[in-house]
């Protein structure tokens, strides 16, 4: 299986967020639309996306990393684009 790139795994973001949980975002979804201020995704959302985007992409990946990445800024909101950026990374 052939690594996504970053335009495909937006586009897949986009798919899986745009009616996410039963709540759909009528937005345009970005690499600057934020998980948090924009999408109002709670935290537990993360977990649940972080398990849809494993189970997606058919493997585990570190989201434990990402998070506590996140916890180190002051802004601990997720952009779209850091996301993508992850996921390029561990796919």
């Amino acid at each position: 299986m052939s690594t996504p790139s970053g335009a495909e795994i937006l586009t897949d973001l986009t798919n899986l967020l745009g009616n996410f949980q039963g709540r759909e975002y009528s937005g345009a979804i970005g690499p600057e639309t934020r998980f948090f201020a924009d999408l109002g995704l709670a935290s537990i959302d993360a977990v649940v996306l972080g398990e849809m985007l494993q189970s997606h992409y058919g493997r585990d990946l570190p989201f434990g990393d990402l998070m506590a990445e996140l916890g180190r800024r002051a802004d601990r909101d997720l952009l779209v684009g850091e996301l993508v950026e992850f996921l390029r990374r561990h796919l």
